[in-house]
């Protein structure tokens, strides 16, 4: 019986060149409408939304067309003055997902003081339970995301000494599972996006040194497909925002070298929508800011230099963590 991996095929007519100014034009305008249908479908993940168009933007060069005041602003009345954790939108329940992404846009302007930071402080270690492991929200589900959710950002808010870190890391290797890679608890399923959130929690609290780092980097190589497209898991289509989540991982482990690079790059490009700017999961489907964002940092970690580099661990600018001078731990061979 013969056995072919699930992948698409690159027609001859894609995009084959960075279309920057695509890029920007779309990310500026999109949301401009208010009342447009996807606007309004998509408040439930505003924050992480602002997020990945700001850091688009800053990679691009083109922050100056983002309103940044209007950001800063709408960040400071999403944070809750009870709790400290900070909402996807206002009126929403705070959560750990989007306290980080408001904490990783201030990053990049400089604007940390335009939160009670005490406040976020103390929402984080709220949310650490006694195996080390951290909640999302009052709601209490436990996943290895919201473990780097909380250990980023403590460490842009230089706050790590807040929670047990030892229990932390304690909790996320409990969830390696024998291909070196890991999942959202133990047991789970491993998984490329979670492999991302757990190696680089073990990069911020540099403990590295727990890896398996050779075969968690065959698992990660082994998602690339003969389209150069990256999927999350075997027997899955390649997506766009496998860029990320793989190479920033295999850029940790200093394993990058050990994917085709070239098929990579052609896959990436050929997401873009060379109409209307931006980048889809697979070439020729709707682009969106989460996409547009992987495509740019996947591009910015294979050496494309009209984007600016990009911090493997913290998905952020490098001279945005160069400012901050935080030092998180890659891998030597």
């Amino acid at each position: 019986m013969s056995f072919t991996k699930k992948d698409v095929v690159l027609t001859d007519d894609r995009p084959k060149t960075l279309l920057l100014q695509k890029h920007s034009d779309y990310l500026a305008g999109y949301g401009l409408n208010k009342d447009d249908f996807e606007y309004c479908m998509t408040e439930y993940l505003r924050m992480s939304g602002i997020y990945w168009t700001v850091t688009a933007m800053e990679l691009m060069g083109q922050s100056f067309r983002m309103p940044k005041e209007e950001i800063i602003e709408f960040i400071s009345s999403c944070q809750d003055s009870e709790s400290g954790g900070i909402s996807a939108s206002i009126g929403h329940d705070p959560h750990m997902l989007y306290t980080l992404s408001a904490v990783q846009i201030l990053a990049i302007y400089d604007r940390l003081d335009a939160i009670d930071v005490e406040g976020v402080v103390r929402f984080v270690k709220a949310m650490q339970q006694e195996d080390g492991s951290f909640f999302g929200d009052k709601w209490g589900e436990v996943d290895t995301r919201f473990s780097f959710c909380a250990v980023m950002c403590l460490s842009l808010l230089h706050r790590l000494d807040a929670i047990n870190v030892n229990k932390a890391v304690e909790f996320v290797l409990s969830c390696m599972n024998f291909d070196g890679g890991f999942g959202s608890k133990p047991g789970s399923e491993s998984h490329a996006g979670l492999i991302y959130c757990c190696v680089g929690t073990l990069s911020i609290c540099r403990r590295m040194d727990a890896l398996r780092a050779d075969e968690l980097a065959w698992w990660l190589c082994e998602r690339q497909l003969p389209s150069g497209g990256l999927n999350g898991r075997p027997e899955k289509l390649p997506d766009l925002c496998y860029s990320w989540w793989v190479m920033s991982s295999l850029t940790m482990l200093n394993r990058i070298h050990w994917v085709d690079k070239k098929s990579l790059e052609q896959f990436i490009l050929a997401c873009q929508d060379a109409e209307t700017g931006g980048f889809s999961d697979r070439p020729g489907d709707i682009t969106d800011p989460f996409h547009t964002l992987f495509g740019l940092t996947g591009l910015s970690l294979l050496g494309n230099t009209n984007i600016k580099a990009v911090n493997p661990t913290y998905c952020l600018p490098q001279e945005t963590i160069d400012r901050l001078r935080l030092e998180p731990q890659v891998l030597h061979i």
